[in-house]
C-alpha cells in the first residue's frame, strides 16, 4: 500500500511537472512573439495606418499614452528615448497642437536702435504727411525719437516694406476709421509704403467712398488712395467717437447732433463689404468740452439718453466701444475676407497741466525701454475684444515709454503757445503701429 500509494503520489507530481513546463515553454514563447512584433518592422507593417485605427482627433492622446509607458520597467531608456523623440513629432503634426499655439504678444517687448529706422525720411513724404505733424520741418534738434525699433519679447514681428505690403494687399482696401491719431497713423502708412517719395501714378478714390469736401468744410470727412499696380486702396474716415452721428434738425444751420452711443458709424453700414482690413479707434473726444463744443447728445435706442451711468463720459464711451466691437463681430461671417482690429489707445504725456493748462511734454528720451506686463494698458478696449472676432491692435503699452516721441513745443511758425503732447512726430512711433498691424496681416 505505501509503495502504491508512493507511485501515485509520484506519478501525479511528474504530471504537474510536465503542464508547468508546457505553461513555462507557452508564456516565454508568446513573450518572444510580441517582442518581436515590436522590433520587427516587416510586422508592424502588416497593420492599418493610423488614420485607419484611431481618428485624428484621438491621435494626440494614443502618442501620449505610448510615450508614456505605465510599467517603466519593461521600457530601457534607449526605448523611451526613441519613443519619445517619436511622439513629440507627431504631436507636433496634429492639427490639435497647432490649435494651442499662443498667439503673438505684440504688445509686450522693448524698444533697440536701429540703424535702418526710420523708414523714410521726415524731410519728405509732402504728398501725404500733414507739415504740423512732420517734425524734421520745425525748429526741433534732437531725432533719436526716430532711430528706435520695437521688438516683441517672444515672437518674431516682420519687417516692413512697401512692396511686401501691397502684394499682401493686393486687390484689397484698408480702412483706418477713428479720431486725428488714426489720421496719423493713415499718414504713417502712407509713407511707409511710398518710403516718402513722390508717386504720381497713386489714384485719389476719395469719392468712391462719399470722402469729398463739403461746402463751408475746411476738408473732406476723410481721404482714400489706390495704388494701381497691386489695386490696394488706402483709406481714412473720420469718425472721432466710432458712433453714428445725424443732425436732428437736417433744415437748421445751428442744430445740435443725435449721437448714437448704439449705432455704428453710417460709413461702416454703407462700405464694410468693400474693406478687407479695417482699424477702429476712439478716445481723445470722450471729455464734456468736446461734447459741447461740437453739439452732441447722447441717444440711445434712437432716443435722447436718460440713463445716468451712460450720462458719465466713461460709460458712454464703454458702451460705444463695446457697441461697435459688438456690431463688426456680428458682420465677420457675411464677409469671410474681413479682419477686424481695435486699436488701443494712444497715450497722452502732459506734464504739469493739460493741454489748456500749460502742459508740457519736453523729454528728450524714452521714459523706458521695456514693457514687461502680459495685459493691455487699455482695459476697455480689451475687454471689448474679448470673446470676439475683433483683433486687439495693442499699441497703448509700448507708446507709453516713448514720451519723447511728441510734437511737444515745436511747429513750422515757431510762434510760442500749447504744447502738444497728444499727437506724435512723424516719422515716429506711429510707425510702428503699422509695422505691428503688418505683422497681422
Amino acid at each position: 500500500m505505501k509503495g502504491g500509494g508512493g507511485y501515485l503520489y509520484n506519478k501525479h507530481v511528474g504530471l504537474k511537472m510536465k503542464q508547468l513546463s508546457l505553461f513555462f515553454i507557452i508564456f516565454v514563447c508568446a513573450s518572444l512573439v510580441l517582442w518581436n512584433w515590436d522590433k520587427t518592422p516587416h510586422l508592424t507593417a502588416l497593420l492599418p495606418p493610423d488614420d485607419h485605427l484611431f481618428p485624428e482627433n484621438t491621435k494626440l492622446l494614443v502618442d501620449k499614452s505610448i510615450s508614456e509607458p505605465k510599467d517603466l520597467s519593461e521600457t530601457t531608456a534607449k526605448q523611451q528615448s526613441v519613443t519619445s523623440q517619436r511622439t513629440e513629432s507627431t504631436v507636433i503634426d496634429t492639427p490639435m497642437a497647432k490649435a494651442e499655439t499662443k498667439a503673438c504678444n505684440f504688445g509686450k517687448g522693448k524698444w533697440v536702435p536701429a540703424d535702418n529706422r526710420p523708414l523714410y525720411s521726415g524731410f519728405g513724404c509732402k504728398q501725404w504727411l500733414s507739415g504740423m505733424w512732420a517734425c524734421r520741418l520745425t525748429q526741433r534738434t534732437d531725432f533719436g525719437y526716430e532711430k528706435l525699433k520695437w521688438q516683441p519679447k517672444d515672437c518674431k514681428m516682420d519687417d516692413f516694406t512697401g512692396a511686401e505690403f501691397l502684394k499682401r494687399m493686393q486687390d484689397k482696401t484698408l480702412a483706418f476709421v477713428g479720431d486725428s491719431l488714426g489720421r496719423q497713423q493713415f499718414q504713417s502708412l502712407m509713407c511707409m509704403v511710398t518710403g516718402g517719395e513722390e508717386m504720381p501714378d497713386v489714384e485719389d478714390v476719395g469719392k468712391e467712398f462719399g470722402l469729398t469736401k463739403a461746402r463751408g468744410s475746411a476738408r473732406p470727412d476723410g481721404w482714400a488712395y489706390r495704388f494701381p499696380t497691386t489695386n490696394t486702396t488706402i483709406l481714412y474716415y473720420w469718425s472721432a467717437s466710432l458712433c453714428d452721428i445725424e443732425p436732428i434738425d437736417p433744415t437748421s444751420e445751428t442744430t445740435d447732433y443725435a449721437m448714437h452711443l448704439d449705432r455704428p458709424p453710417a460709413f461702416l453700414k454703407h462700405f464694410l463689404d468693400r474693406i478687407h482690413v479695417l482699424v477702429l479707434n476712439t478716445g481723445h473726444h470722450w471729455n464734456r468740452g468736446k461734447l459741447n463744443a461740437n453739439r452732441w447728445v447722447m441717444y440711445v435706442g434712437g432716443k435722447p439718453n436718460t440713463n445716468r451711468r451712460i450720462a458719465d463720459i466713461g460709460g458712454a464711451k464703454n458702451l460705444t466701444i463695446h457697441s461697435v466691437v459688438r456690431w463688426v463681430n456680428a458682420e465677420l461671417p457675411k464677409h469671410p475676407g474681413l479682419k477686424a482690429f481695435l486699436r488701443s489707445i494712444s497715450p497722452r504725456h502732459f506734464f504739469n497741466g493739460e493741454w489748456n493748462t500749460g502742459g508740457t511734454c519736453d523729454s528728450t528720451s524714452p521714459g523706458s525701454l521695456e514693457v514687461l506686463q502680459d495685459e493691455s494698458s487699455d482695459p476697455v478696449a480689451a475687454s471689448a475684444v474679448k470673446g470676439t472676432d475683433v483683433k486687439l491692435l495693442d499699441i497703448t503699452g509700448l507708446s507709453l515709454v516713448r514720451e519723447e516721441g511728441h510734437i511737444s513745443r515745436y511747429s513750422i511758425r515757431a510762434a510760442p503757445g500749447m504744447q502738444d503732447c497728444l499727437h506724435w512726430c512723424l516719422p515716429g512711433v506711429p510707425d510702428t503701429w503699422n509695422e505691428v498691424l503688418f505683422a497681422q496681416i
